[in-house]
């Protein structure tokens, strides 16, 4: 037994169905006037021979009106509820055309091309970036998921997380090999040369942390020198190492080509060929890695996490309540803002989303195609032929009035050649 249900409502239908009923009055009067026209024009004819061209004008106008108000109206129902074939059509064979709509979205509008296309002039890494780096959405998405997981945290044991990051997390570490992910972490760190930002945001760190300890390394030195030295020497020695630490800090930030940025390029290179070709870098990789995730290192490791995980919830979530911005909203508004600085990962980004995307879809679009046709298959016929004219009826009265038209002037023309050929 098949289930029938009803479709959704028409947005306005009462103003639809009012243009509907408006522009099947015009096209049936404009048929009836071609009708008054034809049965004056027949009548006089006799005495006005001239009217032969309104007659056949009307006459050929009358015909093509009937025709298209036979075709329009065998979509949808069955003219003057006569039995004929192929009428009906929508009603008839609603399921048919549900399956042919699923093909159709499922073939068209779902293809890897034409989404892919979409996808990736929508360019969703860079609204996504510039959405989060706005204060507002920063702060609403932190507390949303903040406020989430520790509503979450506080009904699951300790015991069971702990156990569930030990399967998720540790497992899989341990069973893949570390050298190429290393690796490939340290490449990713100079594309653009990322690692030389970073270096220029340690220096200035080192910078900023030499000139407010300065008094702690002035002790230091008097602490550690001998005491027949002399407090001058002292304060002229402290006077020279800071100057020496500054000095060397400020040329790394302001040169470009430092020998010390040079090296640090020298030193990723040679750590990243070493983690990819060499087997002992490799072992060592793997030694260190096991050192760190085996029994108890990981039960102490994901414990550590869980409990940093939800000391982390609950600052945010108290930053939210007092209305002040947490670390996790300032991190995100960072990322956010770095991301959008960098083309290369932006491209990577949208590279990363559009394939999960398309792979998705590849997966599950027969089902798109699928749910359209049982959905449309269990709609009451006679009512979805009814909201189908709703939508498009009255333009298709447009093919009626157009259709008499260009069928009286197709008249007139046919009769004007037949009297031209006639009287040649």
């Amino acid at each position: 037994m098949v289930t029938v249900a009803a479709i959704p409502q028409v947005t306005d239908a009462e103003h639809k169905q009012r243009q509907l009923d408006l522009m099947k009055r015009r096209a049936t009067g404009l048929l009836v006037l071609m009708g008054v026209v034809f049965a004056v024009a027949w009548t006089l004819e006799p005495a006005h021979p001239w009217l032969g061209y309104v007659r056949a004008t009307a006459e050929a106008g009358m015909v093509g009106g009937v025709a298209d108000w036979f075709a329009i109206t065998a979509l949808f129902r069955r003219p003057l509820n006569l039995p004929i074939p192929h009428t009906a059509i929508i009603p008839q064979r609603k399921d048919r055309i549900g399956r042919s709509l699923g093909n159709f979205v499922q073939n068209n509008f779902l293809s890897p091309e034409v989404l892919g296309a979409k996808l990736k002039a929508a360019e969703l890494s860079r609204r996504a970036a510039d959405w989060v780096r706005q204060p507002e959405h920063a702060r609403t998405l932190v507390r949303q998921g903040a406020g989430a997981l520790r509503s979450a945290s506080a009904v699951v044991r300790d015991e069971d997380v702990h156990a569930m990051l030990e399967r998720s997390v540790i497992e899989p570490l341990k069973r893949r090999p570390i050298a190429p992910v290393l690796a490939d972490g340290l490449a990713l760190l100079t594309v653009n040369d990322r690692h030389q930002q970073l270096l220029d945001r340690l220096v200035q760190g080192l910078a900023h942390l030499v000139a407010q300890n300065e008094p702690m390394i002035r002790e230091r030195i008097r602490a550690e020198s001998p005491w027949w030295v002399p407090e001058f020497v002292d304060d002229r020695l402290h006077e020279r190492v800071v100057e020496g630490i500054e000095r060397t800090l400020s040329e790394v930030g302001t040169d470009p080509g430092h020998p010390l940025r040079r090296q640090l390029d020298d030193l990723l290179v040679t750590w990243i060929e070493q983690l990819r070709q060499s087997p002992e870098a490799i072992a060592r990789a793997e030694q260190i890695k096991q050192q760190v995730l085996d029994h108890p290192t990981s039960e102490q490791l994901t414990e550590s996490l869980w409990r940093e995980v939800k000391q982390v919830l609950d600052r945010q979530v108290a930053a939210a309540e007092h209305g002040a911005p947490g670390g996790l909203e300032r991190g995100l508004i960072a990322l956010a803002e770095a991301t959008l600085e960098d083309a290369a990962l932006l491209d990577k980004l949208d590279e990363w989303l559009i394939g999960a995307v398309l792979h998705a879809v590849d997966q599950h679009r027969h089902e798109v195609g699928q749910l359209i046709a049982h959905t449309v298959s269990v709609w009451d016929p006679d009512e979805t032929s009814r909201r189908i004219e709703l939508q498009v009826g009255r333009d298709l009265q447009f093919i009626r009035i157009n259709g008499t038209l260009v069928g009286g002037l197709v008249g007139l023309v046919l009769y004007g050649l037949t009297q031209l050929l006639g009287h040649g």
